[in-house]
């Protein structure tokens, strides 16, 4: 870890290239830390997907959450937003995480097999 000293001397911007990321210390638009965090993530997986229904944290409001889904974050979303509208509910993306509101387990399975992923429903 960085001393004090190297953390209060670290530019944070430049007239010439504007904001600077923290991390890679390259120009916020020439910055590749989402990109190779994205691909980090994907080597992670083991390529099943898992479909569980929880409802801790929620009020007792039932969710189905889909996790270990083997896409960038961008198709993440857009497949994220095709589920929903297909089940014809509301829900959200948070972490990787996607979530659908109410017990739609079955519908998501196969779903989730049509378009070609292993998919596990986890948990009770």
């Amino acid at each position: 870890m960085a001393s004090m000293q190297d953390q209060l001397r670290r530019l944070v911007y430049s007239t010439e290239q504007g904001d600077i990321c923290p991390a890679c210390q390259e120009s916020k638009n020439a910055c590749r830390c989402d990109e190779l965090a994205d691909t980090e993530h994907l080597q992670e997986l083991d390529g099943i997907v898992r479909i569980r229904r929880e409802t801790s944290g929620r009020k007792g409001k039932g969710v189905t959450t889909i996790t270990g889904v083997p896409l960038p974050k961008d198709e993440l979303k857009q497949l994220a937003a095709s589920l929903k509208k297909r089940c014809g509910t509301g829900g959200a993306l948070k972490d990787r995480v996607i979530e659908i509101q109410g017990d739609q387990r079955q519908l998501l399975r196969q779903l989730l097999e049509d378009k070609g992923f292993k998919v596990k429903l986890a948990g009770g």
